[in-house]
């Protein structure tokens, strides 16, 4: 009985050591980047002088801009490769954050946010399907360490943005030299990643399609595309909450409770740190208890921790709660991609592009509604949407799989 239930570590070469490093690196980046930007919103806001409704749909051009591309991703990486279009979408992404950074006009602004959003969301699939590769290659799950190193680049960006806003850097400089930094290290990490053309889908993958296709009974009635719209609306209530802190916080913490440029910047940082410490330790929670188990509990969190925090609205309890609210949230996305990704009846490729597709959904809605919420009422009544968002992961989170078998895990 032992010997079936225990799966033998499957030996790593080298050069897929170097691969899961390299793609690391380029998570890290993906978070960095866009994260630098925002410290600068309050200087921004200050600068433009729009309205929260206006700055919210000023922002909410990335999201559209990812709908725009997001579905065209699929394509790129069967004919230029995962790693290819990862680099090079990651590359000009830095160059339009630094443009959304320095732009005089809130229309021009949007363009840019527009722009980073469309690189990024091609980006973000490649990145996923190029580590969901050389996951295949280890023989067991490590998609969750790469989110956590995506967070550890957030915390990263968020720290620096608000160190170059409290030294005064302008903007211009600070966001010139962030672009300059992390585009190097992508084309550094390029030669160090899989070579050769995408894998189509393995069949030993099968018993992983067929319980990940189940879910609960209702959901395998339902269909496969009504199972990724249920695994899209997981990864929006994470997209809500990461886009409510990487929006809103800084502006709630110096606006509505009176915290110094330095303090308002913790919220986006405690948000994404709690959500690295969740990732770091998500493999083995999904391991031990299963994806529906660690997303449930962590819905419930993120429920609690928000909701407490603008119920009994104070600058520290504000913090923890962005911080509660990333740690409930930190394996929704890795949840839904993988779970998306190996959907039977799909083209290799197809249910992650899909699902990533439909995770921009929340960062498209977002800013806007909480933007018209703060307008009529406050930024701090806005900012409900993230403890509805995780009741949201604690009632869909049936749909995902629960503990898988070693032998399913190995396939």
């Amino acid at each position: 009985m032992t010997a079936t239930i225990s799966a033998s570590p499957v030996p790593v070469a080298p050069e897929d050591r170097r691969a899961r490093i390299a793609v690391a690196l380029l998570f890290l980046t993906n978070g960095a980047v866009p994260a630098n930007l925002i410290p600068r919103y309050p200087a921004i806001v200050a600068s433009l002088e729009p309205t929260n409704a206006e700055f919210g749909l000023a922002v909410a051009a990335g999201p559209l801009g990812a709908l725009s591309s997001g579905l065209l991703a699929g394509m790129l990486i069967r004919r230029f490769r995962s790693s290819r279009v990862a680099v090079a979408c990651m590359v000009a992404s830095s160059v339009c954050v630094l443009l959304a950074g320095v732009s005089p006009m809130l229309v021009l602004l949007g363009a840019a946010l527009f722009m980073v959003g469309a690189l990024d969301s091609v980006a973000d699939v490649a990145q996923n399907s190029h580590g969901l590769r050389v996951q295949r290659r280890y023989g067991r799950s490590i998609l969750n360490s790469f989110h956590a190193i995506w967070s550890v680049g957030a915390m990263l960006g968020g720290l620096m943005g608000g160190a170059a806003a409290g030294l005064g850097i302008p903007p211009g400089l600070h966001l010139a030299a962030s672009a300059l930094v992390f585009s190097l290290v992508n084309l550094l990490c390029y030669r160090f990643l899989l070579a050769g053309p995408e894998p189509t889908r393995v069949e030993g993958e099968a018993a992983v399609q067929d319980e990940a296709a189940s879910g609960t009974r209702a959901a395998a009635r339902l269909g496969t595309y009504a199972i990724l719209l249920a695994l899209g609306m997981i990864a929006v209530s994470g997209s809500l909450v990461e886009d409510s802190g990487g929006t809103w916080a800084a502006l709630y913490l110096s606006g509505s409770l009176g915290a110094a440029p330095t303090v308002a910047a913790l919220g986006f940082v405690a948000l994404a740190g709690m959500q690295f410490v969740g990732r770091i330790i998500g493999d083995g929670l999904v391991d031990r208890f299963g994806q529906r188990a660690v997303a449930r509990v962590g819905g419930a969190t993120t429920a609690l921790g928000m909701g407490l925090a603008l119920v009994f609205p104070t600058i520290g309890g504000t913090i923890i709660g962005f911080g509660l609210a990333g740690l409930g949230i930190a394996t929704l996305a890795p949840a839904a991609m993988h779970t998306a990704d190996q959907l039977p009846g799909l083209r290799s490729g197809s249910g992650l592009t899909m699902l990533s597709w439909l995770m921009r959904l929340g960062f498209l809605l977002s800013p806007p509604v909480v933007g018209l919420v703060a307008d009529a009422t406050a930024l701090r009544y806005g900012l409900v949407v993230v403890p509805l968002a995780g009741l949201v992961a604690v009632v869909l989170s049936g749909f995902l799989p629960t503990r898988s078998t070693p032998e399913a895990r190995r396939s």
